[in-house]
């Protein structure tokens, strides 16, 4: 396209949901209790978690990290969403979609390093139990959380410089409802294949790696339960673990469909339908996944709610 007949793109307009205004609003109130749920649940996950001594190990510490994610991963995408189905102004500056696109790309990152973090964490306390207090020390844990939250932010740099310093010379609108890297790169004007060439073999990289690590760990977990010699002790291993892999589940198969799989005639429906659900319904999942299936998480919950002193 020559890019010199056009304007540069200066704002954004997403694509609404629904072109229905009752149906908009329904939408609306939807997302909004579901986000609200979101953030609920996971500040009740982290003030449980640091006001109980019980829950004071390093799953627990890389949960509140989780949680923390969480709220942000969601608070990225979803004040704006709400803005716009009540407003006929769906908008966004350039400079604002790019801040937006590298947040949501960075805590995404940093998401995957953690749950691989939780995962190592999980194959040293069950193959390794009596050097697990020295191996995940408060110094290790501080300093593998700190690697998760700066590989989010050190990583996103190049996907999003290459995608912003692309020509955006119109169309302007986003076919999504938040600034993802699939439909941004739709409307560059200018060839984008050794762009996307990079793009796609980082973010393939840096989300991959973390899943491989996850793989390979529950490997070692699984060799360790099924040579051990009580039931007992193999359900309490399994049980431990089956939060975190439900999540991980959730998680990778979500991002997965949206990202890796073939295009089709009706994918954009499709994509809309995936970062659906992976941006606002299974950040609500997670708080109820990891308290309705732990104990003792549930006590310190209960405890919390209920006003009683849990020191």
């Amino acid at each position: 396209m020559d890019v010199g007949n056009h304007s540069p793109v200066s704002q954004f307009i997403f694509e609404p949901l629904s072109d229905i205004h009752t149906i908009q609003i329904l939408l609306f109130s939807l997302v909004l209790s579901l986000y609200l749920l979101t953030l609920i649940g996971n500040v009740f996950i982290i003030l449980a978690s640091l006001t109980n001594p019980v829950l004071q190990s390093p799953m627990y510490f890389f949960l509140r990290n989780l949680s923390f994610l969480e709220i942000g991963y969601t608070s990225t995408i979803i004040p704006k969403m709400l803005s716009n189905f009540l407003s006929e102004d769906t908008s966004i500056s350039f400079i604002g979609c790019a801040i937006q696109m590298y947040f949501f790309g960075s805590l995404g990152i940093a998401e995957c390093c953690l749950l691989a973090a939780m995962a190592y964490d999980r194959y040293v306390a069950i193959c390794c139990p009596l050097h697990y207090s020295v191996i995940m020390n408060r110094t290790v844990c501080l300093q593998i959380s700190a690697a998760c939250w700066l590989s989010g932010a050190l990583v996103v740099v190049v996907p999003a410089t290459l995608i912003f310093t692309l020509p955006f010379c119109g169309p302007n609108k986003i076919k999504h409802f938040f600034c993802d890297l699939p439909p941004l790169l739709r409307l560059a004007c200018a060839d984008t294949y050794r762009s996307e060439v990079i793009i796609y073999t980082v973010t393939v990289i840096f989300i991959m790696l973390p899943f491989l690590l996850i793989l390979l760990s529950y490997i070692r977990i699984l060799h360790a339960i099924l040579t051990m010699s009580l039931t007992k002790r193999r359900s309490k291993s399994f049980s431990t673990c089956s939060s975190h892999i439900t999540v991980v589940t959730l998680f990778y198969g979500s991002a997965v469909l949206t990202y890796l799989r073939p295009t089709s005639a009706n994918s954009r429906d499709t994509e809309k339908v995936l970062s659906f659900f992976y941006t606002v319904v299974c950040p609500v999942l997670n708080p109820l996944i990891y308290s309705l299936r732990n104990r003792e998480m549930k006590d310190s919950l209960k405890k919390l709610m209920s006003g009683r002193d849990i020191f």
